[in-house]
């Protein structure tokens, strides 16, 4: 468990609607279409899809979660990772060309940035899927089972949390991903997540992101 393994991962399939619906479009024009196509062909090959991750022993007591290396009093977090015996802690990255595009793209043309932007947000959720997946797949086969994946800044887990999971994760050297003083990771199109071991079958929990999160004014969180 000391040890911090890489995965990388070949360019998961573009899912459009999702695209569209990170640049906040509902009913898309022939000329969002068009942009849309555009911009996935700018973008084309410009990802560089990596993950490290680790797993950690998990421990509760008088409402702290003890993740081994960090403790917090999180309760959404706490609700999630109910009956996990450990945690898979990951970091991944779709890499920072496609920062510098948007950034160019800004000063130029605010609709391409902002569709250039939505592809990287759909990029990185999707290589999280990925990465979820084969965990999940992994512990299937030793009869285990896995919770929604859980990130600092979901519900009431601090972003401060951040500078724990950066130090065990060596994300820099690692990933080449960073954390600035105010939390902020670069490449932007960056997550860290925690996903729950357990030998429960949780059936009845949701299998994506936003399921465990209280934020329900978020614009982002998934109904379904």
């Amino acid at each position: 468990m000391n040890t911090v393994f890489l995965k990388s991962f070949a360019p998961p399939p573009v899912d459009r609607l999702e695209v569209l619906r990170y640049a906040g479009v509902k009913e898309p024009s022939p000329e969002t279409e068009a942009l849309l196509d555009d911009s996935l062909q700018e973008a084309e090959g410009v990802f560089s899809y990596a993950v490290c991750y680790r797993e950690f022993p998990v421990s509760f007591c008088d409402g702290v979660c003890d993740l081994s290396f960090a403790k917090t009093e999180s309760k959404d977090l706490f609700k999630n990772l109910s009956g996990s015996t450990s945690v898979v802690l990951f970091a991944a990255t779709v890499g920072i060309t496609l920062d510098r595009l948007v950034s160019r793209y800004s000063k130029i043309s605010p609709a391409r940035a902002l569709m250039l932007n939505a592809i990287g947000a759909e990029r990185i959720e999707s290589l999280c899927n990925a990465f979820n997946q084969e965990i999940t797949k992994e512990k299937k086969a030793l009869g285990l089972f896995t919770t929604p994946r859980f990130s600092p800044g979901y519900g009431d887990l601090p972003l401060a949390l951040q500078k724990d999971i950066f130090a065990v994760l060596d994300c820099p050297r690692k990933i080449g991903l960073t954390l600035n003083e105010s939390l902020i990771m670069s490449p932007t199109k960056s997550v860290t997540a925690l996903i729950g071991v357990t030998p429960c079958d949780r059936k009845n929990t949701k299998d994506r992101p936003c399921s465990g999160c209280s934020k329900a004014d978020c614009a982002f969180r998934r109904t379904i």
